[in-house]
């Protein structure tokens, strides 16, 4: 476990994905070196304690004047507009995601800092790429303005690697699957709302077809596969801001027939909608050999122990609302 005397700042903190890693983060190098990035949305639950300062990627000195004040040395950039999100409003994506990393990169750059962790997506891909077991290096070639805005961050992190020697490292995250967070704006919503509506409702009308298979992974082993290539020896690395990592593929079908082991009476209906063009030009499984060789990932929950951790934690969450 790393004990150096990191000092961090994670943008988009209270973002689904950030509002997890911080508290790891807090964990392994103390509340006080963990700065808590935040822009719109107010932190909550676990994001109780540590610095908290309110950041707009898209304005440079605003968070250059933070790492700064901070000494930070490492950053985790997680703050992004989402594929359905970004679709409704394009511009402010291309503005977040692109200029936004842009800025992140820059004052990484100019003030000589350790580490950024920039993440990617599945959405990087597009309907020319291989669906099955999509290979690490591929066509990118995205038809939404979040595939495009993460493709364009991919390259910008291998650039800053290659020309400035700035220690960039990315994954492509698949879709995100958590308890503790509500869906933030993304095609793979469907299958976090799925329980929230199971336990509630008992039944669930979803936004794609039946046999929609996308890459998944439960949040605790997005939380590992961030940290663990953070851990990795730089030597060891092939890739840098591009990895695919893979965890679970499932269909909305799939994912139903599980939870109906634990909700019997649980029924589902299908009404896709605009999200489903996009969901047919994402891949249905991962080839993450690259990630798997070069820094030991690999994934420690399958369909039916995500489902099962999923619905226990969940359902006290919900019972004390």
């Amino acid at each position: 476990m790393p004990t150096d005397g990191r000092r961090i700042l994670v943008t988009g903190a209270t973002g689904q994905i950030g509002s997890e890693l911080v508290p790891e983060l807090q964990r392994r190098y103390g509340g006080e070196n963990v700065v808590i990035g935040i822009h719109s949305r107010p932190p909550r639950g676990d994001l109780d304690s540590g610095p908290i300062e309110k950041i707009d990627v898209t304005k440079k000195d605003k968070v250059e004047g933070v790492v700064k004040e901070y000494g930070i040395d490492t950053i985790y950039h997680m703050a992004a507009i989402l594929s359905v999100a970004g679709e409704a409003n394009p511009w402010l994506a291309w503005d977040v995601n692109v200029n936004g990393t842009y800025n992140v990169l820059e004052v990484a750059r100019e003030n000589g800092l350790d580490r950024v962790f920039v993440p990617s997506s599945i959405a990087a891909f597009g309907p020319e790429t291989p669906r099955e077991s999509t290979p690490q290096d591929t066509v990118l070639k995205p038809r939404t303005m979040y595939g495009l805005t993460k493709v364009s961050g991919e390259l910008l992190s291998n650039y800053y690697f290659e020309k400035f020697g700035l220690d960039v490292r990315g994954v492509r995250y698949p879709g995100i699957i958590s308890y503790k967070t509500p869906p933030g704006g993304g095609t793979t919503d469907y299958a976090v709302e799925i329980f929230h509506e199971a336990i509630k409702k008992g039944k669930y009308t979803c936004f794609l077809r039946e046999d929609s298979t996308l890459p998944m992974m439960y949040m605790p082993d997005c939380i590992k596969c961030t940290l663990d290539l953070m851990d990795a020896d730089v030597s060891r690395l092939r890739h840098h801001g591009d990895y695919n990592v893979a965890a679970i593929s499932f269909s909305p079908a799939e994912l139903a027939e599980v939870i109906k082991r634990h909700i019997p009476d649980f029924v589902i209906s299908y009404e896709p909608d605009h999200r489903q063009a996009i969901a047919d030009s994402w891949p249905k499984t991962i080839d993450d050999s690259s990630a798997r060789s070069d820094w030991g990932w690999e994934p420690e929950f399958d369909l039916a122990s995500m489902t099962e951790d999923m619905l226990k934690n969940l359902r006290e969450i919900l019972s004390e609302d």
